[in-house]
């Protein structure tokens, strides 16, 4: 699959949430290992039941395999997650050039002791447009604000 063409297509309800839960979940295990794997495991349904089906997602694939993923909520990008095998491939970039291509202008929020993806954004050109001391579920982890505009 490392040397296999990478394609992105809408995804399919009918046969992408259980393939798409586990790479956020090997995915956010690696990125966010901070916030500890009981909570991680706990969100995984939220991720099946209500973010998947409610965001328009569109899935980076490889050989007919999940590889990436982009979830929309208009403009802002309620997730973008990469297989960890996977990282280095330009997955992300093309994930984020699409859902550019679709929007004109994208934002997200992002944990920023996750300085790996700060790097990513930042090599994209997002800007940083605020901070908040406390993640979506009150707990005291800094998620930074971005934008990028074309």
């Amino acid at each position: 699959m490392q040397n296999q063409p990478v394609t992105i297509r809408p995804f399919d309800a009918a046969t992408d949430v259980q393939p798409l839960s586990a790479l956020w979940l090997e995915a956010s295990l690696a990125a966010h290992g901070f916030l500890g794997a009981g909570l991680l495991h706990a969100q995984q349904r939220l991720i099946e039941e209500t973010y998947l089906p409610m965001a328009e997602t569109w899935v980076a694939e490889a050989g007919g395999v999940p590889v990436g993923f982009v979830s929309l909520l208009d403009s802002f990008i309620g997730g973008i997650f990469v297989a960890p095998d996977q990282k280095g491939r330009g997955i992300g970039r093309r994930l984020i050039a699409h859902a550019l291509d679709l929007r004109g202008a994208l934002s997200l929020e992002v944990y920023t002791r996750n300085t790996q993806a700060m790097r990513f954004y930042a090599g994209l050109g997002f800007r940083e447009v605020s901070r908040r001391a406390v993640d979506d579920n009150g707990l005291p982890f800094e998620n930074a604000l971005l934008e990028l505009k074309r």
